[in-house]
């Protein structure tokens, strides 16, 4: 499902416009980037987590070239699945097999 699939589920289900629902979601967005860069979580209970976690500095290999290169420390978001979503996945996909 991509962004514009996601605004039409949501708007049919909500019965808000998908203006609204686009602005809410572009919200939702920026307010989670906001509190990333922050270096605070966000939680949706039930639903998961987003936090942001970092990644030292390291050394790797150019596959190109075989040369050795310095990849730099960075800070990467992540997401961690909340225990009622898991549950829901995973009883979906025992029923799929």
């Amino acid at each position: 499902m991509n962004k514009t699939e996601l605004i039409d589920s949501l708007s049919e289900e909500t019965a808000f416009s998908k203006k609204d629902v686009t602005r809410v979601l572009e919200s939702l967005t920026r307010i989670i980037e906001r509190t990333l860069k922050k270096g605070e979580k966000v939680s949706l209970t039930g639903f998961g987590t987003f936090v942001l976690s970092h990644r030292p500095a390291r050394k790797g290999i150019n596959p190109a070239t075989k040369q050795k290169i310095s990849i730099p420390a960075v800070n990467v978001p992540k997401f961690k699945a909340g225990k009622q979503l898991r549950e829901f996945v995973r009883s979906q996909s025992s029923l799929s097999k």
